[in-house]
């Protein structure tokens, strides 16, 4: 399962708004890349695929596709909108180690 946030909830459900995306929900997924080998995704969709694992926290839906499911368990979804940057962060149990920014990982 993936947790969203107060903060996460909010600034997704604001920028949906604003890009008239209503209905669509949080996709997350893990991608090859990044200093760390592995990237987070996240975008805003309308569509499930097969083998997708959909999970409702906080009143968000969120979506994973199979692959990235069993990287992402435990991950906490949350925004920050501090000096060091504004984003949505991962806060994911399962990465063994972290770029400086957060944006990639590896087990």
């Amino acid at each position: 399962m993936v947790t969203v946030t107060d903060a996460a909830k909010k600034q997704a459900l604001r920028l949906m708004e604003d890009e008239g995306k209503d209905g669509y929900f949080i996709r997350v997924g893990v991608e090859g890349g990044g200093c760390s080998g592995l990237m987070y995704q996240l975008t805003f969709d309308n569509s499930e695929l097969e083998g997708d694992k959909e999970f409702m926290d906080n009143g968000i839906k969120v979506v994973v596709d199979k692959k990235s499911y069993l990287y992402l368990i435990g991950t906490i979804l949350d925004f920050s909108g501090g000096l060091n940057g504004k984003g949505f962060v991962f806060n994911n149990p399962n990465a063994g180690r972290t770029c400086g920014c957060g944006e990639s990982f590896s087990l």
